[in-house]
């Protein structure tokens, strides 16, 4: 039996005031989707450098963030996951994330950041 999960996208800022991070025009906010069949979540961000980091975290209710994948962008071409479900794909300008078979167990707030790396 195909039973019904819901996803909330929530965005986090950049480290530097110039750059930002937010739901894609085309997402909405409110996802949902039915258990087994992948769900695209889509950010769109900003930011001055070339070396950028976006991050994506889940967050269950009363429960920390955890974190789920990095993927490196524009001149950063690396990327690390915790769970081989999730995989993510990168532009210049823009970031998805897929979960592949997801379970009702991933129905959670969903969160996408920008950590600019120029600084270090």
């Amino acid at each position: 039996m195909k039973r019904n999960l819901l996803i909330i996208l929530i965005i986090t800022s950049g480290v530097f005031a110039a750059d930002q991070i937010e739901p894609s025009k085309d997402q909405e906010t409110d996802v949902s989707g039915k258990e087994g069949k992948p769900v695209i979540l889509k950010c769109s961000y900003d930011s001055s450098s070339q070396n950028v980091y976006l991050y994506w975290y889940r967050q269950y209710p009363n429960r920390a963030l955890q974190y789920l994948l990095l993927r490196g962008a524009r001149q950063r071409g690396d990327s690390n996951t915790a769970d081989h479900r999730f995989s993510s794909t990168t532009s210049s300008s823009s970031t998805e994330l897929t979960l592949r078979e997801p379970r009702l167990a991933d129905t959670a707030l969903y969160y996408c950041a920008l950590r600019d790396v120029r600084a270090q």
